[in-house]
């Protein structure tokens, strides 16, 4: 059975820098990608409104956060990324220290 998560986070609020992350976005690393998949993610799409972002990913019955997290201090490559992201990226307001990415939790369902 497939899940779905859905993340915020916030940009610096420098439209110079947000402009500069969405291109990065327009074309990711394919080994990037493959971390998705490798973690079990099926689909990840991302928003913005202003230097808000909101992520939805979809998962399969082998993901965890936990085990992305490994996965992902294992891969050069994601290293790479996220450390070039983090650039671009500040932790919401009542985030701990190295966190992100907030997980969200839904309210509301129809």
């Amino acid at each position: 059975m497939n899940r779905r998560f859905c993340l915020t986070l916030d940009l610096n609020n420098d439209p110079q820098l947000i402009e500069q992350y969405e291109l990065y976005h327009q074309s990711v690393n394919p080994e990037i990608l493959q971390s998705f998949t490798d973690a079990g993610i099926i689909s990840m799409e991302l928003y913005r409104w202003e230097n808000r972002l909101f992520m939805i990913m979809e998962v399969d019955s082998s993901f965890s956060f936990e085990r992305k997290a490994e996965l992902d201090a294992n891969n050069p490559k994601v290293q790479e990324w996220e450390n070039l992201m983090s650039k671009y990226q500040q932790k919401l307001p009542g985030s701990m220290d190295g966190e992100k990415w907030q997980l969200m939790k839904k309210i509301f369902e129809s």
